[in-house]
């Protein structure tokens, strides 16, 4: 006679107790896959440097006239300007990590009160390397006095990049209306 509720014992079914083991261990391998797999994360890679690099400057001073260039400043004691991770060398700022960073800028006239004449042109480029050089935004004052931009671009350790005003004006040294910056987006 079986024993009741065992259902391992008894002549009609003598591979029921194997196929509920097995259905058993199954049920276990697979909530425990299921627990693993959700679980995992990879290993996070730790960046080159702590944190994201990025910098937020001020203009500093414009150079003589025959220096289109506009030189930069940056640091807390400043007000709303600092730098982490790149530096300014002689007012241009220089990238120490490769990655996609967004450049920004904007650039306000100093006493303009309409369209500039004559005719004024902001550019954003790479200026060292010289194999790296190239122009990264080119802004035109067509329409008032104030141009503003931003753009990704991929950018390598070592890279300075420039900022030239041409024309006889002179920008605005309020911190709202004339400041620069880049900003570490992804490797």
């Amino acid at each position: 006679m079986p024993e009741d509720g065992s259902g391992c014992a008894g002549r009609r079914r003598p591979h029921a107790c194997v196929l509920r083991a097995a259905l058993a261990l199954l049920v276990v391998v697979v909530v425990g896959t299921c627990i693993a797999v959700c679980s995992w994360r990879p290993a996070q890679v730790p960046p080159e440097s702590p944190g994201w690099d990025v910098a937020e400057l001020q203009l500093n001073h414009t150079g003589p006239q025959q220096d289109p260039r506009l030189y930069w400043q940056g640091s807390p004691a400043l007000g709303r300007s600092f730098l982490r991770g790149p530096e300014l060398d002689k007012g241009q700022l220089r990238i120490h990590r490769d990655g996609i960073y967004v450049v920004h800028i904007q650039v306000t006239l100093a006493n303009c009160f309409s369209r500039p004449r004559p005719r004024a042109t902001l550019t954003v480029g790479i200026c060292s390397p010289a194999a790296r050089s190239i122009s990264l935004m080119r802004l035109g004052f067509y329409q008032g006095c104030s141009v503003a931009s931003q753009r990704l671009t991929p950018l390598a350790r070592g890279d300075t990049l420039c900022t030239n005003l041409t024309g006889t004006l002179t920008p605005s040294r309020n911190t709202d209306e004339t400041f620069f910056g880049v900003q570490w987006v992804r490797p």
